[in-house]
């Protein structure tokens, strides 16, 4: 503002001279006598200098006497009792307890693929057939013999009932009998084994030999992955610090980056033992997925509520200061409903947890105080401010 009044006086000094001493400025400009003009210039920097200093008198007197010129500019906040959920921020990846590989029970050759990829089955469902190489003629055979056996018994015990025959062939035919009855049964399960079923309710996440394929049990002979995803939940390790806080059934925000979604949930189960290594324990929460959208693995954000104050105040952090005691503090005003000048009172506070920008005051501000927001930093104990949009 002051330079622009030192330009304008400057103009008018100029413009002055200009028409006071028309005729020996441009005399002097049309001599071309470098001398007379550096003079002339001296003479009218001068006149501008004297006034610019008359400039500032009148900006002292001015600033004394106007109290309004002085007071530093603020806004305000007031302060209020508000529902506050505090939550603890963890990363963790959504896991299900249904994912695993099916093997095959027996060599052979993979004679049949009943399923493919993306399908639905229930538990107990035939997913693939083996070639049991020759293993169901065996157990018809032995089916055989075994009703004989059982035929061969039961005549014997009738002819035994009637005192007819010796004990031994009673028993010998009951032997008989039962040895066919568990060989048979034994038979049925190595067969059983021939085919492949799903051990529960889920989706064919992949077909993995195809059909023809030669296979046998154990490691790199799997057929078929098997994933539930209506039962997946999010593993996450939580600081020994939480375990107070942290329970069954706290409500949980689950967010997923890579869909830009979330869901709400409750913690389901909390582990009974502390990791000696990082200080923790686990925290299992279930993560509904009606639509199929979340997966295995998939990366989450996970906010776990562990802490609520029904009338809690909350303020900015960014207006809270701290003395050389380590006290924090703020400034209040009083509100004036005529005026919109106020004192600014330092008022010592304590604080507790924190969400974001705000923080929560336990202590030194009540319900309706004027808070100082805007201008926080540049007031002092006792000062008058003028209080500007006030929210």
């Amino acid at each position: 503002m002051k330079t622009i009044i030192y330009s304008l006086l400057a103009v008018f000094v100029l413009s002055s001279c200009g028409e006071g001493d028309k005729n020996s400025v441009e005399s002097v400009i049309a001599s071309n006598d470098l001398d007379a003009m550096r003079a002339k210039q001296s003479e009218i920097s001068e006149q501008q200098k004297a006034l610019e200093s008359k400039v500032q008198l009148l900006d002292s007197a001015i600033a004394t006497l106007d109290d309004n010129a002085k007071l530093p500019l603020v806004t305000t906040i007031e302060a209020k009792s508000e529902n506050f959920d505090h939550y603890l921020e963890l990363q963790g990846d959504v896991m299900t307890k249904q994912n695993v590989l099916i093997y095959p029970e027996i060599s052979g050759t993979l004679q049949r693929v009943y399923v493919k990829e993306g399908q639905k089955v229930s538990k107990g469902q035939l997913l693939a057939s083996i070639d049991d190489g020759g293993l169901s003629s065996q157990l018809a055979q032995m089916k055989t013999q075994s009703e004989l056996a059982k035929t061969t018994f039961e005549r014997q015990k009738r002819l035994w009932e009637q005192n007819i025959g010796s004990e031994i062939q009673y028993l010998q035919a009951k032997t008989t009998y039962e040895a066919q009855e568990s060989a048979v049964k034994q038979m049925q399960s190595q067969v059983s084994k021939s085919t492949i079923r799903a051990p529960f309710s889920g989706i064919i996440d992949d077909v993995i030999k195809d059909q023809g394929t030669v296979v046998a049990p154990g490691p790199g002979s799997e057929v078929f992955r098997i994933v539930n995803l209506s039962n997946m939940y999010i593993e996450v390790e939580v600081p020994e610090s939480h375990l107070p806080t942290v329970t069954v059934g706290k409500n949980v925000n689950v967010y997923f980056p890579v869909l830009g979604d979330s869901v709400t949930t409750k913690v389901r189960q909390t582990g009974n033992f502390i990791n000696p290594s990082n200080r923790s324990f686990t925290v299992e929460i279930p993560v509904p997925s009606s639509d199929g959208r979340i997966k295995p693995n998939l990366t989450a954000r996970v906010m776990i509520n562990d802490y609520t104050n029904e009338s809690a105040i909350l303020i900015p952090q960014s207006i809270v200061s701290e003395n050389a005691a380590g006290q924090q503090y703020v400034y209040l005003v009083e509100n004036d409903s005529v005026s919109s000048e106020a004192i600014a009172t330092k008022k010592i506070i304590t604080t507790g947890k924190t969400q974001g920008d705000y923080v929560e005051v336990l202590s030194g501000i009540n319900n309706g105080d004027g808070v100082i927001d805007e201008g926080a930093r540049s007031v002092k104990e006792g000062q008058k401010v003028r209080i500007k949009n006030s929210i």
